[in-house]
């Protein structure tokens, strides 16, 4: 059975164009080929991350705190995916011991007891 194709056309940088025209020359591929097989690639990579169990945590922060936390990084040597996942796993068991029975609860936000 034959595949059908359709065509994909689309404006890219002109520095972009040059280096897949030169990896393209150089794999010995058809442009069509080289184009097939680097968009594969990417949904292949796609189905690999979401197969192995892990989702995308991603978040925007001001210029100030961005200095400030790589500064704190430098300091301990930690990367930012360590330090934002030691923060949110800290907060977890906070939270988790404060649900335990005779635990000692906080107020919220609102300045309720939590329940």
């Amino acid at each position: 059975m034959e595949i059908k194709r359709k065509n994909l056309c689309a404006m890219i940088p002109e520095e972009v164009h040059t280096r897949v025209r030169e990896e393209q020359e150089q794999m010995g591929l058809k442009l069509n080929e080289y184009v097939e097989m680097i968009i594969k690639e990417h949904f292949e990579k796609g189905e690999k991350i979401m197969a192995n169990g892990t989702r995308t945590l991603a978040f925007q922060v001001s210029e100030e705190l961005f200095a400030r936390i790589k500064e704190h990084l430098k300091l301990t040597g930690q990367s930012q995916k360590e330090f934002v996942i030691g923060l949110i796993e800290q907060a977890l068991a906070q939270k988790a011991d404060q649900a335990e029975p005779g635990g000692n609860e906080q107020p919220d936000e609102a300045g309720t007891e939590n329940e």
